[in-house]
């Protein structure tokens, strides 16, 4: 059974929000590789959120020069 988009996005908000992943793959009926691609989605998720959280503190400063009126 293939995931749509939405169904993995509402699947990785229940793991955000403290769902584990063996009980999501049983809610969801998933099998043993599509449990693993899961998992490799989370630790994508969670890596992007790290990159992401790492580039907001030199976002900063561009957003003030940039809202300057010249």
């Amino acid at each position: 059974m293939r995931f749509t988009d939405e169904q993995i996005i509402g699947i990785l908000a229940e793991h955000e929000a403290g769902v584990k992943c063996a009980d999501l793959c049983r809610k969801h009926g998933m099998t043993v590789p599509e449990a693993k691609r899961l998992k490799t989605l989370e630790d994508e998720n969670t890596k992007l959120k790290k990159l992401l959280a790492g580039q907001m503190p030199d976002l900063a400063p561009m957003k003030e020069l940039v809202s300057k009126k010249w």
